[in-house]
């Protein structure tokens, strides 16, 4: 339980603010709140069941260390494209 809480408040606090739930807040205003909370839901669901599976696979069979690095370097690329507009 301690694993699902401390993952549970990293997701939390990584996706206050971010461009899905300012998308969710504009959906809310067209569709209501319950059809954009489900909507939110069921989308940011399967994108996490993706990762979740691919990350389990890919624990198999590459260190920890080098995703970690690779995750860094795409979090440094994919901020350097929003600095330039460009994402």
């Amino acid at each position: 339980m301690d694993g699902v809480l401390a993952i549970f408040f990293a997701i939390f606090l990584a996706e206050l603010g971010d461009k899905t739930q300012l998308a969710t807040m504009a959906f809310a205003s067209r569709y209501g709140w319950k059809v954009a909370f489900m909507g939110a839901i069921l989308g940011l669901a399967a994108v996490n069941l993706i990762g979740a599976v691919l990350g389990d696979r890919l624990g198999d069979f590459i260190p920890l260390e080098l995703v970690h690095r690779f995750a860094g370097a795409l979090f440094i690329v994919f901020g350097i494209l929003m600095l330039f507009g460009k994402l």
